[in-house]
């Protein structure tokens, strides 16, 4: 069978739609919407989530930029009062003003950009999103590892596996299963936020890789006896790799090394 233009741009943004009710369902639960929420969909495809979503929340704002799809969204929800159907691009899209959730299934090509989008939204309150179970996985520290963007952003955002979604719940049905991915925008941050700066150039310090441990990586900028103790009091190993320290454990190690102010 010859691909057509359609196929190809399907392939190349990873686009696997949603079929599976259940699997629908599953992701609403998640996201927890309220009856008055603003959500703000990407990728809504022919609208199978976009009608759910609308059948929980106050209103919804879908895009898609694949403007023969979205034609199809549109009819699908024309006979729906809450929803607003826009043809273009999600990431280049600017974030509402008042508070609001994304709620996606997002082509698996995109989501690093959508996820950076997500954290850059000031009037974000969560983020609900459909990604490839091993991104997931590895962002919310499932695999026993920590990554250096969840770590960075955690006093601010709280990430989360929401659970597994199998790939025989996509046409087309892709290589590999799905994993909700949530991000919930904290209320009060860990740290006040004077200290943010501070607490992210600690992180990237740690995540330089210096002397293959997080304590090799710190060792050259804070005094040593000050570093034994914060690792002590963390009950830390000096030869911890840094992909192995926990959030709350980075929180504790900042707070240990901050200056001691004069008394």
């Amino acid at each position: 069978m010859r691909k057509t233009e359609r196929d190809r741009s399907r392939r190349v943004l990873s686009q696997n739609f949603l079929h599976d009710a259940e699997a629908i369902e599953r992701i609403v639960r998640t996201a927890g919407l309220r009856p008055e929420d603003l959500v703000v969909e990407a990728g809504a495809g022919r609208g199978a989530l976009t009608r759910a979503l609308a059948a929980r929340c106050g209103r919804v704002i879908a895009y898609e930029i694949d403007p023969e799809m979205a034609g199809a969204l549109a009819d699908a929800c024309a006979p729906l009062g809450n929803v607003t159907c826009r043809v273009g691009d999600f990431l280049a899209a600017r974030a509402p003003a008042e508070p609001f959730a994304v709620v996606a299934n997002i082509p698996w090509a995109l989501t690093a950009g959508a996820v950076e989008w997500c954290l850059g939204a000031r009037s974000l309150t969560s983020a609900t999103l459909l990604t490839q179970l091993e991104y997931a996985r590895k962002r919310t520290g499932d695999y026993g590892r920590w990554s250096r963007l969840t770590v960075l952003t955690w006093p601010s955002t709280r990430w989360r596996l929401g659970g597994r979604v199998h790939r025989s719940a996509f046409r087309p049905v892709p290589r590999v299963d799905a994993g909700i991915l949530r991000l919930e925008r904290r209320a009060e941050p860990l740290l006040p936020p004077a200290l943010l700066p501070d607490y992210r150039e600690l992180v990237e310090l740690g995540f330089r890789g210096e002397g293959g441990s997080l304590y090799g990586s710190l060792r050259r900028h804070y005094p040593r006896a000050r570093l034994d103790g914060a690792f002590r009091a963390i009950r830390l190993a000096a030869d911890t790799p840094v992909g192995y320290v926990w959030p709350e454990q980075w929180l504790t190690l900042f707070r240990l090394l901050q200056p001691v102010a004069p008394g």
